[in-house]
């Protein structure tokens, strides 16, 4: 297996580094071959030459099985430039169209939902990742005028809906959910009525194909107000581009913490690389001080092994978080965890 690594800027490679620790302690477990390849893709770099992705640099990573990223940001570069021109970029140039979200409680976790446990929050959102407003289509009138106009058009294709939305299904009937397997599409029906229109009659077109998933429907504001009442009622999401970079951040606090989340940018097709990552920043505060929170960076290398046919191994690394989590960590914040960095890589080694 040939992984891409881009450590990233801040405390990204530090993460990163006990990442590749527990791969590398899994890869010998369980007999299989990696190769890494480092590059330098960030901040430091834009700041030097200028560029977020070099010539040529998209073609050189679609040669590699996966991608494992650490984090982009830097305090020097103005935001939205490496998130659009970095992250965006690869995602749309990978053709990555699932973005995989696991909103799972950890045992020793806290959550700010008062009663709940961690088998009340463990469900998985599934986002297209390649349409809506990230595409960048729009414009500007009269700019900086007193009659300026800006617009900005959401897009939907029929084969973007569909081939997400399969996607799901299938990933809903692997899941095999012991309480019922269930596909809860989120979207906006009532107010977006053309574009969502596509989503939802794509969806129940889809639906047909899986008799044995339940398809469900929520408003996206209704969404939001069951993961904070009721998040054990979910199983499986499916949503739009823009729904889902709002709710998975609102996953990621009830499962304890964007230093818990990790995610993966698939593109599941026979060939495509796929990107792996943890969903915290770059937290330059910290950088170099080992204090940082690895648990989501290692967990984006179980989501790794589990999505490129290691998933037994990916499974191990999962359920070694749960113990180091649930049995030595005080807490999921920086600095205040009860180890350092490197410490919380060699616990979950050992718990492998």
């Amino acid at each position: 297996m040939q992984i891409a690594v881009i450590g990233g800027d801040g405390t990204g490679p530090e993460v990163t580094a006990e990442a590749l620790k527990v791969l590398a302690a899994t890869a010998q477990k369980y007999s299989f071959l990696y190769e890494t390849t480092d590059f330098d893709f960030g901040g430091e770099r834009y700041l030097r030459t200028g560029e977020t992705l070099p010539a040529g640099a998209v073609d050189e990573l679609r040669k590699f099985d996966a991608i494992l990223l650490g984090a982009v940001g830097h305090p020097d570069v103005k935001p939205g430039i490496l998130e659009k021109g970095l992250l965006l970029e690869l995602r749309f140039q990978l053709d990555q169209y699932i973005n995989l979200r696991p909103v799972q409680l950890y045992p020793g976790v806290e959550t700010p939902l008062a009663g709940k446990k961690t088998e009340d929050i463990d469900f998985v959102v599934v986002r297209e990742n390649t349409e809506d407003l990230y595409c960048g289509v729009g414009g500007f009138l009269k700019k900086h005028t007193a009659d300026e106009v800006a617009m900005q058009s959401a897009v939907y294709t029929r084969k973007g809906c569909e081939r997400c939305i399969r996607w799901a299904f299938d990933f809903t009937q692997k899941r095999d959910n012991p309480k019922g397997k269930r596909l809860t599409l989120v979207a906006k029906t009532n107010v977006l009525t053309f574009g969502h229109d596509l989503w939802w009659r794509t969806f129940n077109d889809v639906a047909k194909d899986y008799p044995d998933v339940e398809a469900d429907y929520n408003h996206v504001d209704a969404c939001c107000m069951w993961m904070v009442k009721n998040p054990e009622y979910y199983d499986v999401i499916v949503t739009t581009n823009m729904f889902g970079d709002i709710i998975t951040d609102l996953g990621a606090m009830i499962q304890g913490g964007m230093g818990v989340a990790a995610g993966g940018n698939i593109n599941p097709d026979d060939g495509g690389t796929s990107m792996f990552e943890p969903m915290g920043g770059s937290a330059p505060k910290y950088t170099g001080l080992n204090v940082i929170n690895p648990i989501a960076a290692i967990s984006a290398v179980a989501m790794l092994l589990q999505q490129t046919g290691h998933e037994t191994a990916g499974d191990n690394v999962l359920e070694a978080v749960k113990s180091v989590t649930g049995t030595k960590m005080k807490s999921q914040s920086a600095a205040k965890m009860g180890y350092s960095t490197s410490e919380v890589g060699d616990l979950v080694v050992e718990a492998l």
